[in-house]
């Protein structure tokens, strides 16, 4: 979580130097947010990481001498840790599984928008997780093809949803659907508080570790699909 009034600092990690060009352009115009370094590898990643203490990491999962994948633990080992978004194509649905087990916040396409772009970078410092939901449903069937755990405490999963209200099932449905808590608020016409409320809830009630471990979740009960 950043403090208030203080932009977003955003490291971003690609071998393809017009991609970070891009990204720079893309959120130097976005306001509250800083781009305070980039490297074309992950090895640099993690020492510029150390040197400017980022918010996020934008971080390309395959890039020469160290991968994205290989910088996420020593990235996350950082105090503080930044919250670590895995930029990624079509395609690599495996690596992405794997950067969520690693603890990467989420995952964003490297063709999505601007605005998606810079949404994605908000919802990462505001501690939402990021899931791009062109490969969502993919993703998130992978998961649950490879047997990712998702239970806490050995509960029933009818149990865990039995304890959520209405109200908390349509949110953890929406979590499944890759939605940030933005998008949650605006699609039910409720404040931002209210929605992060109801995420903590459904978290604490279900035994999940993270929105991911919700979203599958969500995708195991059949709430979303």
């Amino acid at each position: 979580m950043t403090e208030p009034n203080r932009p977003i600092r955003v490291l971003l990690a690609d071998d393809e130097a017009m991609i970070r060009h891009g990204v720079r352009l893309i959120l130097r115009h976005a306001d509250g947010i800083e781009v305070v370094a980039d490297a074309p590898d992950g090895r640099q990643a993690v020492e510029l990481a150390a040197a400017h203490h980022p918010d996020v990491v934008l971080l390309d999962i395959r890039m020469p001498v160290c991968d994205g994948l290989a910088a996420i633990a020593p990235l996350l080992a950082l105090a503080p840790a930044p919250r670590v978004v895995m930029l990624t194509t079509f395609g690599d649905d495996d690596n992405v599984v794997r950067a969520l087990h690693e603890g990467a916040a989420g995952f964003l396409l490297k063709d999505d928008g601007p605005q998606e772009l810079i949404s994605a970078v908000r919802a990462a410092a505001a501690g939402d997780a990021v899931l791009s939901p062109g490969v969502t449903g993919t993703v998130i069937s992978r998961m649950l093809r490879a047997g990712a755990p998702y239970n806490a405490g050995g509960a029933l999963v009818d149990e865990r949803i039995a304890r959520l209200t209405g109200r908390e099932r349509e949110v953890l449905t929406m979590l499944g659907e890759g939605l940030s808590n933005q998008d949650i608020a605006a699609r039910l016409g409720i404040g931002l508080g209210t929605v992060k409320t109801h995420v903590g809830a459904i978290l604490d009630k279900t035994g999940s570790a993270s929105r991911v471990q919700a979203a599958l979740l969500a995708h195991r009960t059949g709430l979303a699909s």
